[in-house]
């Protein structure tokens, strides 16, 4: 019994750590999101989603996708095709601390 807690405990760890990025680096690195997405990550207008809030890991999930074509956007894909992996992460974690 202990061995399985320990074992959910190791994965649950595990999986967020795999999301944690650096709050201050994505802020730095979102000023280009900024032009549509808001500031604040509240978009100024209805065309574009609000970023703030949302979940990390749904943030990585929708950057990833934008890169692979996956999702097709013609304003987001030369906007998230240089990001490198940590870039998404860092991103993601500034947007979902916002409220």
């Amino acid at each position: 019994m202990t061995d399985k807690i320990i074992y959910i405990l190791f994965f649950l760890l595990i999986n967020f750590s795999a999301y944690a990025g650096d709050v201050e680096a994505g802020k730095a690195k979102s000023t280009v999101c900024a032009a549509c997405h808001g500031a604040t990550g509240i978009s100024p207008s209805p065309l574009w989603p609000n970023l703030a809030g949302q979940k990390e890991a749904y943030l990585i999930k929708q950057i990833k996708a934008f890169q692979s074509g996956e999702r097709k956007d013609p304003s987001m894909a030369p906007m998230v095709a240089g990001l490198s992996e940590t870039d998404i992460k860092n991103i993601a974690a500034y947007y979902s601390s916002l409220k």
